[in-house]
């Protein structure tokens, strides 16, 4: 039997994060126990989590608030997630080195560091990215999920790339379903 792929639990954390700034603590917490997903309340996790538990918390708020709101929470989650790598888990003098690195050195830099710890957000899926003008970065989730979940790794990838290669970095998402999962495939202006 295969033991289910896991993710960080950031992507959790902050998708609850962003919904209570969103929507303001109690009603994102009522709106969390109406769709099933109560056990987050006072209660996120600390460890890496199923990946199944991020994709199904996505599609309970899918259901919920819709496609164009669930996908505005999912990039600010992102957004949150890559507030919380470079405060937390990225370098301080990794960060400075790319910051003095000219932009497609920098991204290219940043892209190779991030693909070595990939697994934790792509789960069972697949990361990468190529030096194309402009370069690309691909996330493949494998996972059974919706294609509104392309907006959390949208919201991480421009967040860090603003921060660390480039603050005027514009991406071009283009999300299609594939096989029950997702191709997400962002085209980064840098």
């Amino acid at each position: 039997m295969n033991t289910p792929s896991r993710i960080g639990p950031n992507s959790i954390i902050q998708t609850v994060n962003a919904l209570e700034a969103s929507y303001g603590k109690t009603k994102a917490e009522n709106m969390l126990r109406k769709i099933g997903q109560g056990y987050l309340v006072g209660n996120l996790p600390k460890e890496m989590v199923e990946e199944a538990k991020f994709h199904t918390l996505v599609g309970a708020l899918l259901k919920e608030i819709g496609e164009t709101a669930t996908s505005r929470i999912l990039q600010e989650s992102g957004e949150r997630t890559a507030r919380y790598l470079l405060k937390v888990r990225i370098p301080a003098i990794f960060q400075k080195f790319v910051k003095l690195l000219p932009p497609r050195p920098a991204f290219k830099l940043l892209l190779f560091a991030i693909s070595k710890n990939a697994w934790t957000f792509a789960g069972s899926g697949e990361f990468a990215y190529i030096m194309t003008r402009p370069p690309e970065i691909s996330v493949k989730v494998t996972f059974p999920t919706q294609p509104v979940v392309g907006n959390f790794y949208l919201g991480t990838f421009t967040a860090l790339l603003q921060e660390l290669v480039n603050p005027k970095t514009k991406i071009k998402a283009d999300i299609q379903m594939e096989n029950g999962g997702i191709r997400c495939n962002y085209r980064c202006e840098i």
